[in-house]
């Protein structure tokens, strides 16, 4: 009895293993980044994100201090790393040519700001990136000084001081002069 249990369990596994390898190799399952993904994906990489952060992201305070200064080198990094897929201060009705054709979507963080997220989630997506979107990891190219910097921004851009305000107001996120405007979806 105890011999078929386990044979049947092992004979549903195998199957399950061989129709889930058919199913990939049929080309059924969309790799474009233009098509909407399905729930199970949704729920797969959203479940595994939101485990990582919790398990690895720092939880200890952001070490720059909360100054206009640092609040404006946010703004300014911000600019010149993040604004071409995550936007400007004009949020998703701007959003560039590059951030409309990604797959996942990137947040327009002018509309879609994550000031609720805890500094040090935001630590860890800029230094680690994302696997399987478009967010690249910044550790070769920013500093942890930087990267904090930027998640201080992050954190605060609801809420900016006059002066970082107007830095964050001027941020473009498309190359300036271009007339290029992106296609309507």
């Amino acid at each position: 009895m105890l011999k078929g249990i386990l044979f049947g369990v092992i004979l549903t596994l195998a199957i399950a293993l061989i129709g889930g390898y058919a199913l990939v190799r049929s080309g059924l399952i969309p790799a474009n980044a233009d098509g909407a993904p399905g729930g199970l994906e949704i729920w797969m990489a959203s479940t595994s994100l939101d485990a990582t952060l919790d398990r690895y992201a720092p939880k200890e305070p952001n070490p720059v201090a909360l100054t206009d200064q640092n609040l404006i080198s946010g703004v300014q990094l911000f600019a010149q790393n993040c604004a071409v897929c995550h936007g400007s201060a004009k949020g998703s009705a701007s959003a560039s040519p590059i951030a409309l054709g990604l797959y996942q979507k990137p947040p327009q963080l002018g509309s879609d700001g994550v000031e609720d997220d805890p500094e040090g989630y935001s630590f860890w997506k800029i230094k680690h990136g994302i696997r399987l979107t478009a967010m690249p990891s910044f550790r070769q190219t920013l500093n942890d000084q930087q990267i904090w910097t930027l998640a201080l921004f992050l954190k605060h851009m609801d809420k900016l001081p006059p002066s970082a305000q107007q830095a964050w107001q001027q941020v473009q996120n498309w190359p300036i002069g271009s007339t290029n405007e992106p296609a309507k979806p």
